[in-house]
């Protein structure tokens, strides 16, 4: 890796504070670039970086790509490694409304988990805790013992370094004690594989996929849809999500609409007038 992008992985890691995930996609994006181009980045130009990118039909990949591009040669612009800023425009994507599930599904399916066993009681634990927090599945594995309080995680792995406090529901709470009493296994975490490892990412999608279907992700959107249609206000729930940013949560309005709207056509006296 050239000196340049060791600077920017230093730049993006201590001074934005991004996760070690999101740093290695930005220079796994950057490092494609260079390969497509077989020039060095610094000698690049718009039309070079506009043909790679007209290689991504997926506006969501090429805004992915060109979020890591852009942030790049906004750090050269910044360090002065380059006299040009090349700021290219985000493509426009289609808002798609966040895939989630009923409270009422989410807990058939964990009527369906055997909890005669530890395995069992984990899966139980688990689902349950990524409802109830609304944690990125990455937060939720990195959790320790130590994190739970008096009722209240604290996330100390969220996105971007940001620490926040999330309140758990007691149902939440008994499930996980209930599946500490039984794991034997001596960790200061508390999601742990059959070999006391801490439970990888696929096998926790697996967990989740096995029981109810969807992804873990899938689980973290219930947990705001649930918050919104019970009348939470948007701020609170952008706090407890951890967004940095009102405009990310605010894509869960729709499911506030939505439920007004079938909250009064059940009850308008117009309902029922042809």
């Amino acid at each position: 890796m050239s000196d340049l992008l060791i600077a920017f992985e230093e730049y993006l890691s201590v001074t934005k504070a991004l996760d070690a995930l999101t740093v290695s996609s930005y220079l796994g994006d950057l490092s494609q670039l260079e390969a497509f181009s077989q020039k060095r980045l610094t000698a690049l130009d718009t039309t070079d970086i506009v043909k790679f990118l007209s290689t991504f039909e997926n506006k969501r990949t090429l805004n992915r790509k060109l979020s890591s591009i852009n942030a790049f040669f906004h750090f050269c612009h910044k360090q002065d490694f380059t006299q040009e800023k090349i700021q290219i425009p985000m493509a426009k994507v289609p808002k798609n409304l966040p895939k989630y599930m009923s409270s009422e599904e989410i807990m058939q399916g964990l009527r369906s988990i055997d909890r005669s066993s530890v395995t069992g009681l984990r899966d139980y634990a688990l689902i349950l805790f990524l409802y109830a927090s609304g944690c990125r599945i990455s937060e939720a594995l990195s959790v320790q013992r130590s994190d739970i309080v008096e009722g209240w995680l604290k996330i100390r792995f969220a996105k971007g370094e940001k620490e926040r406090i999330v309140p758990l529901a007691p149902v939440a709470i008994g499930a996980l004690e209930a599946y500490m009493q039984v794991q034997d296994i001596s960790s200061s975490h508390i999601w742990l594989n059959y070999k006391g490892e801490v439970l990888s990412r696929i096998s926790a999608y697996k967990i989740v996929k096995k029981y109810l279907g969807v992804s873990p992700h899938v689980l973290r959107h219930s947990f705001a849809s649930s918050l919104i249609i019970g009348g939470a206000d948007l701020r609170v729930v952008q706090e407890l999500l951890g967004h940095s940013s009102l405009e990310t949560t605010q894509i869960y309005t729709h499911i506030q609409k939505q439920n007004l709207a079938e909250t009064m056509f059940s009850y308008h006296p117009l309902k029922d007038v042809s």
